[in-house]
């Protein structure tokens, strides 16, 4: 077969617009990157981390946000954000705090909330330094600005998700 159609003289693209389309392959990507965050979380000791908490340790952490604009930020209901705090403020890997100038409280990660965030970005680190070796840095390195391109464009057309 001809990789370029004879008509319009572009290159043929009709073979690769067969299933796995890129959302399936993101997607089988994602899962591995999320099992293996996981693991590393549980290695690392905390063992009563469940899968539904990336929700909130996922960029951006949570640094002095109110539950409500958290929701939003991660497209969740309110209903759903809070039960979720609830549970990390039990494990102890959130807190609810009031700043000195409000006395709304606000959510931040605790001393061992943090200890998992870098679990966490310790495990992407190399996971990062496995896949360029991989593919090679040269490849990463484009395929690292193509995620950032589309990331900001997604950004751009849903900016109440948040970055």
């Amino acid at each position: 077969m001809s990789m370029f159609n004879e008509l319009t003289k572009q290159p043929d693209t009709s073979e690769e617009l067969q299933p796995p389309f890129f959302g399936a392959l993101l997607r089988i990507v994602w899962q591995d990157v999320r099992n293996r965050m996981h693991k590393a979380i549980h290695d690392a000791g905390f063992t009563d981390f469940q899968d539904a908490h990336f929700a909130v340790f996922s960029y951006p952490l949570p640094d002095g946000i109110r539950p409500s604009e958290l929701a939003r930020q991660k497209r969740m209901s309110r209903q759903a954000i809070n039960y979720l705090i609830i549970q990390l403020e039990e494990l102890g890997y959130v807190e609810r705090r009031a700043p000195e100038s409000s006395d709304r409280r606000l959510i931040y990660l605790s001393a061992q909330g943090q200890e998992i965030a870098e679990t966490i970005f310790t495990c992407l680190r190399k996971l990062h330094a496995e896949w360029a070796e991989e593919i090679g840095h040269e490849r990463f390195d484009v395929f690292l600005d193509v995620l950032k391109q589309l990331s900001l464009k997604a950004q751009e057309s849903t900016p109440e998700a948040g970055p």
